[in-house]
């Protein structure tokens, strides 16, 4: 048996040729036109020496460049290692190099840290990188490639690896999550197909509706609630570049969006922008939120204003995302990350990986149709992760009589600013890395706009100021991750072991 992620979008040609697929500044690009493209994109590929089951590293912002790029390495056979566009050089690097990209397609919008990072790494064969008026994803000044060409697509079976997704580690360096085929097509799949069904019938979301594209498309959440769930179905998927509260509002009323999928700060930042009421909202039908706590107020001051239900969900990279949601047909409960979703299964564990009963407090662990085969060239990660044949999350959480799920507290000391995830040690081992530095520990502190903001203490061995730091974080890190907040103390305080207690760090912070 075999099954591609890519059929997705000739099955959408086959039953939807003429539907808009994708809507960016106002041009259209049909399901025809699409596959058409992606077929091509693939056909070039090939030509520049890509083989089925190479890794290819894309770095792109939301545009309908990413999705036909996106789609073409799948179409190829090869699997998909998407980067944030915001990474600098040294992160691009590290991701080419881990995930043996053969590799990189790159918008020229980022070719400084797509160069830089290509240039470190003598295994990356390829540096194609691509704009709207040049290389082969040509939108208006004519075909750079023959987008006659075409490729069959490649068979790949449903256990093949689709995607590589990095996703930050307590170790400090990031880890490539593999999904594969089967995770991902599943997952689009019941996405679309499941969570916003008003009945218990499957209802799936094909012509008529249309997506927002403003969580990037480089974080699974964006890739499979917004771009694979779309073409999925059938639907059309607009771009938003960059977030803003006016762009989204601008966009939603210009298309006539009726599925908006965000973080939960982007729901904060739309309701305080000034006279929102001049934006047309009336089209939009369904809301859902993840990556990050929705405040109930929040929540309710959204949905009496634009009289639309709010679906929370919670997933991880390693799931694909999607783990758990509300759905419109059952009840919803303020708090609560909703149940597992269809072919998932969650349980609460203690610290022997026993069943917890109602109420009681323990560990997220999954299993099902969406959770990864494993970390990419990491066994001793990937056995520690998969306890038991479950999957743990390191959330700790308690499920209720019903069924549903409420996040308790975070095990791990993962920050979560803005929908991002951020791992203490990465941004500890930057600032270890500046010769003045001679102590470092980073916590996530409250913050109104982004949910938690980054924080760093820091002891010196040598002069530098503060601003001194935080510049040189922001050269080295992504602009999710580097610390906006920094503090400098004579030492920072330590247990027994001479380990730096983060608890003290939490409690100096007031929290």
């Amino acid at each position: 048996m075999s099954l591609n992620l890519a059929s997705i979008v000739l099955n959408s040609r086959r039953y939807h040729p003429e539907s808009t697929a994708l809507v960016h500044d106002g041009k259209t690009l049909s399901y025809s036109e699409l596959a058409r493209r992606v077929e091509a994109f693939a056909a070039h590929l090939h030509q520049l020496g890509v083989s089925p089951g190479d890794n290819v590293a894309l770095v792109m912002n939301n545009r309908r460049s990413f999705t036909i790029a996106y789609f073409g390495i799948l179409h190829a056979g090869a699997t998909v290692v998407p980067l944030s566009f915001l990474s600098v050089g040294r992160e691009v690097a590290y991701a080419l190099r881990d995930s043996e990209a053969s590799a990189l397609v790159a918008w020229t919008d980022y070719e400084e840290s797509a160069r830089d990072g290509f240039e470190q790494v003598d295994s990356c064969r390829t540096l194609l990188l691509v704009s709207e008026t040049d290389g082969p994803l040509t939108m208006e000044n004519g075909p750079a490639v023959d987008w006659d060409a075409q490729c069959d697509m490649a068979l790949t079976s449903p256990s093949d690896t689709a995607v590589i997704l990095y996703t930050s580690g307590t170790t400090g360096q990031p880890k490539g999550a593999e999904l594969t085929h089967f995770n991902m097509y599943s997952n689009a799949q019941a996405s679309n197909e499941r969570l916003l069904s008003s009945s218990s019938c499957v209802q799936s979301l094909g012509p008529g509706h249309v997506f927002l594209s403003v969580l990037p498309l480089f974080h699974s959440f964006g890739q499979t609630s917004n771009q694979n769930c779309s073409v999925y179905g059938g639907a059309a998927l607009s771009y938003v570049e960059k977030f803003s509260p006016e762009a989204v509002l601008s966009v939603m009323e210009r298309d006539r969006v009726t599925v908006f999928t965000a973080v939960p700060t982007m729901y904060f930042q739309i309701l305080n922008v000034e006279n929102a009421e001049r934006y047309d909202l009336s089209s939009l039908r369904y809301c859902l939120s993840g990556g990050a706590a929705m405040p109930v107020e929040v929540m309710k001051e959204f949905e009496e204003r634009y009289d639309v239900k709010i679906l929370e969900g919670y997933g991880l990279s390693e799931t694909s995302p999607v783990a758990t949601f509300n759905v419109l047909n059952k009840e919803r409960k303020p708090g609560s990350i909703g149940e597992a979703i269809f072919g998932c299964e969650v349980k609460i564990f203690d610290d022997n990986d026993v069943e917890l009963s109602a109420d009681e407090v323990g560990e997220i662990v999954i299993r099902g149709y969406n959770v990864m085969k494993g970390y990419y060239n990491r066994p001793e990660a990937t056995a520690e992760a998969f306890r038991n044949g479950w999957f743990h999350t390191g959330d700790m959480a308690k499920k209720d009589e019903d069924g549903y799920i409420f996040i308790v507290d975070r095990k791990k000391d993962l920050i979560i600013r803005g929908g991002f995830n951020v791992y203490p040690r990465e941004v500890e081992e930057v600032l270890y890395s500046h010769p003045a530095v001679n102590e470092a520990a980073v916590i996530g502190v409250p913050d109104d706009r982004y949910g938690e903001e980054i924080k760093a203490y820091v002891a010196l061995k040598a002069e530098a100021d503060v601003e001194e730091l935080r510049q040189f974080c922001k050269d080295n890190l992504a602009a999710t991750k580097y610390p906006r907040l920094i503090e400098v103390l004579p030492e920072l305080p330590k247990g027994s072991t001479g380990k730096i207690l983060r608890k003290d760090l939490r409690a100096l912070a007031n929290l």
